[in-house]
């Protein structure tokens, strides 16, 4: 089996490299009309420049997936904003999509956690979907809709996790059929654990994004090894190795925060059961120190017996 390893949005590595720079509505008030435009078409291009500079790096090491800044346009969804982001920039647009297709890349974005479904407010539930189409519409801009994902989290309980799930199934019928089917859902680690995510995914088709560090703060009766092959099967449906985030505990204390770099020793359990499983999956680094902390594991998983690096950021698993 063979396991791929990528990051997110930003490489630390580079110098001034952020594609998330960005400008708040209130500096954006103070602004005059011309000012506001160009503020706005000069912060996406410089976005659009450091996101090309980050495929590139990752091509240079190898890094097969990468997860997108989500902050690429600034105040793009803004009710009071709502601005053409697409044809100014569709050369830029176009690269970045053709190196991700010409490299075969695998490409995604993890909308905030405002983007949810389970709200009893219409006006969260307006706005997500307002979200969801506008990750979807970079992805049309760069012409790579049929393979980039976007990944959100259930949400909250509101008090009662019955009948907010079933509001979230309800709500979710808002969201237009073609990007619901570029949607994946991911376990939390304080409401929805692994379990309670698989069935959500189980009834609406959704491919499964597993978080092991959720699910270790987070757990559920039923024990991990039952749920893998459930999990990795919501996948079946989609030209798309099943997903996994990967990252460790900050401290004891602070457990559900994420550290710079990832523990092996944490995250072994996990690596011996899908050893077991042989099922070829792709991890999503969410450390602090991000393009580094996915090169560190992978430079340490490859010293383990049985796993073997075969490119910069993939192990072969024997």
């Amino acid at each position: 089996m063979k396991i791929r390893f990528g990051y997110v949005s930003t490489a630390i590595t580079l110098w001034d490299a952020s594609p998330s720079k960005t400008l708040t509505f209130t500096r954006y008030q103070q602004l005059t009309d011309k000012e506001r435009k160009t503020k706005l078409l000069e912060l996406t291009k410089l976005n659009l420049s450091h996101t090309l500079r980050m495929f590139y790096f990752n091509l240079a090491h190898e890094i097969e997936l990468y997860r997108l800044s989500s902050s690429i346009v600034p105040l793009a969804t803004h009710p009071e904003v709502f601005w053409d982001f697409v044809t100014p920039f569709k050369k830029q647009w176009k690269e970045i999509g053709t190196l991700i297709k010409k490299h075969n890349l695998r490409v995604s974005f993890h909308p905030n956690q405002y983007t949810l479904f389970t709200s009893p407010q219409e006006k969260i539930t307006n706005n997500a979907v307002i979200d969801m189409e506008y990750h979807y519409r970079m992805f049309e801009a760069m012409g790579v809709e049929d393979r980039g994902m976007m990944n959100i989290h259930i949400g909250g309980a509101y008090g009662d996790k019955s009948e907010t799930i079933v509001r979230f199934h309800e709500n979710l019928k808002r969201l237009p059929s073609h990007i619901k089917k570029a949607m994946t859902l991911e376990n939390d680690d304080k409401t929805y654990n692994a379990e309670e995510t698989l069935i959500a995914c189980e009834k609406e088709t959704i491919p499964f994004v597993f978080d092991y560090h959720h699910h270790m703060a987070n757990l559920c009766e039923p024990p991990l090894e039952e749920l893998l092959p459930r999990i990795f099967q919501t996948w079946d449906h989609v030209n798309l190795l099943p997903k996994i985030h990967i990252s460790s505990p900050k401290a004891e204390k602070e457990f559900r925060s994420h550290a710079d770099y990832v523990d092996l020793e944490f995250i072994m359990p996990m690596l011996k059961m899908l050893k077991e499983i042989g099922q070829n999956v792709d991890f999503m680094i969410e450390a602090k120190a991000k393009d580094q902390a996915t090169l560190r594991l992978v430079e340490e998983i490859s010293k383990v017996r049985g796993f073997k690096r075969i490119s910069g950021a993939a192990i072969e698993v024997k």
